[in-house]
């Protein structure tokens, strides 16, 4: 195609399916890189648009697009939102029978798909390594692409196989990697695991004027929320740890009389998804959640994001604070602790790293969980309850849970969190075989019809059903329709799999001794330094009381910029009416002033004003500011010392 071809076919695929006129900043610069075949890491933030900048060259290219997302409930949403546009897309994850795996490959291969999403783990089968040959990939992307970086806070063992693609796929399909959050470590390592032909990073900035980032050491949260709850306006998200504390904290807003819901992972996936819509189109103001609530949420109005516990690391903190004023008006992102919390997060590095005879504990339990011999077990996935697990062994569920999650950065398992696989259903007899079946079996003819008229591509295809919505439309009970379909399931008309709600473990790779279980301890030392590190930089930012909020969110991420001005720390240095120039100057010539030594703050103020030529009174000013916030302070003998 000729260049302003390219342009126009890109612009007509934005207006046809997304009904946007214009991208958004960077969008266009990520999709133009892509399409000349480049390899791409595009650092956008949360609500930046990174979908798009995949699906729309897929699009307009010939062949078929790997998106690859550790997410299963994601990469679930995504392909009914493009399905629902009329975009081929098919999803494999690790809830499919080996059978629907099959036959989605094949329809991938041969049925003109435009998007195939996978989970990491997914790249190791033999059966997706002998199919993928076939497709006509025009592009993989990485989501979520922070996973392969040990410096990162989601590292995922499973995502370091994606660069076996390249050994696969013909040479020359660009990789373009996205993520939300990346460090300078995290970004170089991105670029190395992926064996990109040369670095090319896209990326906006990281700033977000519209915000006003706030943190507040209160003793009584409860009493915070109805204050401010009651003084602020639009909608909101309360970020909480502990699932059992967002039900507790819904219904005390609901006592002060705001509308709320809370939403965990652990609630059946029809209420998840009914309070997401209703929170979304305004039904209700405040949605309390643990951070299972946020993926995929597209509410451009959404005025504060308050977290009511300490998050582990900047990088989360950020991308769920990100969530708000996403329509580029003022909004507010707010921390609240007490010194209970901040004691409680230091500890959590002992807890998060169980000792690692352990590790090797949990690890023989779960092989013995599912009876799975030394040497056997690859590959397989096994649905797992986490509660039955811990009650079997007697283990602690946090020690048992941590545990886990250390061996799937090793790499030994994959572990999901809870998830919801609905119900599907495929014809295994034609259409003209199927009309047969329906004359000779008359009792069965009205509900083959329901079941034509309510989904489409049965005769090629697993397809989601709903057995409720099914009986909502017979005005039979839901038993009913289950026996239906188990008894077409009987006489192989259909393939029917009844959805199940449960996590899942994967076995990545073949169960061994104990003694051969390698734990190493460099790295295990390693990702405890990492994650200490991380914590450490989220506890700075929580105690911080004299930089700017915004600044310190931008320095973590290696960007450079100006105060924000609006923060709680700014509105305080605001106070002192002075320029950010002018109050920069003084602290540095204070500085120097103060180590000297042996100087009260008369002394120190007489100093800097005699020899720098300031304003005493400005002085002075800085000088309480530096006390009142933390940064100077007095010995025994009232004399100014530095104290960061």
């Amino acid at each position: 195609m000729e260049e302003h071809s390219v342009e126009e076919r890109f612009r007509e695929l934005l207006l046809r399916y997304w009904g946007f006129s214009r991208f958004r900043p960077l969008q266009k610069e990520i999709i133009d890189s892509v399409v000349s075949g480049r390899d791409t890491l595009a650092l956008l933030p949360t609500g930046g648009g990174k979908s798009l900048t995949f699906q729309i060259p897929a699009l307009a290219l010939e062949g078929i697009c790997i998106v690859i997302t550790p997410l299963i409930a994601l990469m679930r949403d995504q392909v009914i939102r493009l399905r629902s546009m009329e975009i081929k897309a098919q999803g494999i994850h690790s809830g499919m029978t080996s059978e629907e795996i099959d036959i989605a490959l094949e329809n991938c291969a041969y049925g003109d798909y435009k998007f195939l999403y996978i989970s990491p783990e997914r790249i190791a089968s033999p059966l997706f390594k002998a199919r993928v040959r076939k497709l006509n990939v025009n592009l993989v992307a990485v989501d979520e692409a922070h996973c392969i970086s040990q410096w990162g806070y989601d590292f995922r063992p499973s995502y370091l196989r994606i660069a076996e693609l390249r050994e696969i796929l013909p040479p020359g399909i660009p990789i373009l990697a996205l993520t939300a959050t990346a460090t300078s470590n995290v970004v170089d390592d991105i670029v190395d695991k992926l064996r990109f032909s040369e670095p090319n990073i896209l990326k906006s900035s990281f700033r977000r004027d519209n915000i006003t980032y706030v943190v507040r050491k209160v003793e009584d949260k409860g009493r915070y929320l109805r204050e401010t709850l009651g003084r602020v306006r639009g909608s909101g998200i309360i970020y909480v740890r502990n699932r059992k504390k967002t039900k507790e904290i819904a219904e005390a807003l609901v006592q002060m009389g705001i509308t709320a819901d809370h939403y965990h992972a652990g609630l059946p996936a029809a209420i998840r998804e009914r309070r997401q819509v209703a929170w979304s189109s305004g039904e209700i103001r405040v949605i309390v959640a643990t951070n299972a609530f946020g993926m995929g949420i597209d509410k451009a109005d959404v005025r504060f994001v308050i977290h009511w516990d300490i998050p582990d690391c900047i990088e989360s903190y950020f991308q769920e604070s990100g969530r708000v004023g996403r329509d580029g008006k003022s909004s507010y992102a707010t921390l609240l602790w007490t010194e209970e919390d901040r004691k409680r997060i230091s500890n959590s590095v002992k807890v998060r790293f169980p000792p690692k005879k352990r590790i090797k504990d949990v690890y023989e339990a779960l092989a013995n969980f599912f009876n799975i011999p030394i040497g056997s077990g690859r590959g397989e996935t096994h649905d797992f309850s986490l509660t039955e697990f811990v009650t079997k062994y007697r283990f602690s569920l946090t020690e048992a849970y941590n545990s886990l999650l250390f061996l799937q950065r090793e790499g030994y398992i994959e572990f999901t969190e809870e998830i919801n696989n609905p119900s599907r259903v495929r014809f295994l007899v034609g259409r003209d075989d199927l009309y047969k079946f329906q004359v000779a079996n008359e009792s069965f003819d009205s509900f083959i019809k329901l079941l034509l008229r309510s989904y489409t591509g049965m005769f090629s295809e697993y397809v989601p059903i709903n057995e409720d919505f099914l009986a909502s439309k017979t005005g039979a009970g839901r038993d009913t329709i289950y026996q239906y379909l188990i008894r077409l399931a009987s006489q192989h008309i259909i393939s029917y799999i009844p959805g199940k709600k449960t996590p899942f473990v994967i076995f990545t790779e073949e169960r061994l001794e104990r003694k051969s279980l390698l734990i190493s301890d460099s790295n295990y030392n390693t990702l405890k330094e990492r994650y200490s590190y991380r914590l450490g930089k989220m506890l700075d930012y929580v105690t911080n009381q004299s930089h700017c909020r915004t600044l310190m969110l931008l320095n973590y991420f290696g960007e450079e910029g100006e105060r924000c001005g609006v923060c709680d720390i700014c509105r305080s240095f605001n106070e002192t009416d002075l320029s950010k120039y002018e109050f920069e100057t003084i602290r540095e010539d204070l500085r120097k002033a103060v180590e000297k030594g042996d100087m009260t703050t008369a002394a120190v103020a007489e100093d800097v004003a005699a020899v720098a030529g300031h304003d005493k009174d400005k002085v002075i000013k800085v000088i309480r500011w530096l006390l009142d916030h933390n940064e100077l302070g007095f010995d025994e003998k009232r004399r100014l010392h530095w104290k960061i």
